[in-house]
């Protein structure tokens, strides 16, 4: 199996759902029923909160670099909005990140969803590195909602999710949100690694598209294969 380096810690709720889950699915499809070598380095979510590009960028940066001295084979951030680094860091390492939106786009493809709603913390929602990656790799149009709907799903994200607090409120305003765009959507993603926590036991007549389940599924699969 191969060695995995883990950049967590924002949300420590997210950081907790890849390492559970890649533990659980590794040892479930392992012959061997091992459980697979894991390095993580957690950061604190006060960098992201910052907003700072450059800080960012250095952050992270300095934990991939770390992975990949300790030994890691390949990287997986555990959250979405981190990914906005992953063009800067990327050309100074010599282990790939696993980019979440190769796991969202591989997903649309193969359910031939060509029109996304994208959901998640401001940042996430209207700053390239997701929305461009999945244009201009997979050829997907990305819809995202009306400036009151990014500032209350930011609100919620950040003041509620990333605290571990999920709301009523916030369940709704997702749900209702996602029906008002039903007619032009073929599918939600959900770009926030605690939005499949929060809908997880929630029906929609609009496929959900779950970040994280896909991204652990990934990351599984690199380390098995």
């Amino acid at each position: 199996m191969k060695r995995l380096g883990l950049i967590g810690g924002t949300s420590y709720h997210s950081t907790l759902e890849y390492y559970k889950a890649i533990n659980a699915q590794v040892i479930e499809q392992n012959a061997t029923h091992s459980n697979p070598e894991l390095l993580l380095y957690s950061i604190t979510m006060d960098v992201m909160r910052r907003q700072e590009q450059e800080e960012i960028n250095s952050v992270y940066l300095n934990a991939a670099k770390k992975l990949q001295e300790a030994g890691a084979e390949a990287i997986v951030i555990c959250a979405n909005t981190p990914h906005m680094a992953v063009e800067f860091v990327q050309p100074q390492l010599e282990i790939p990140f696993l980019h979440i939106g190769n796991s969202i786009g591989k997903e649309a493809v193969q359910h031939n969803f060509k029109k996304l709603l994208l959901l998640g913390n401001r940042p996430t929602i209207t700053k390239a590195f997701l929305k461009d990656y999945l244009i201009e790799k997979y050829n997907l149009e990305v819809i995202i909602p009306e400036e009151e709907a990014i500032e209350k799903s930011h609100y919620f994200v950040s003041d509620e999710l990333t605290k571990g607090i999920f709301s009523k409120e916030a369940k709704a305003f997702y749900k209702e949100l996602i029906e008002k765009h039903q007619n032009t959507i073929d599918a939600a993603i959900l770009g926030c690694t605690e939005l499949p926590i929060l809908l997880k036991d929630e029906s929609s007549k609009i496929p959900y598209i779950k970040t994280t389940d896909l991204h652990i599924q990934s990351a599984v699969e690199f380390i098995i294969n």
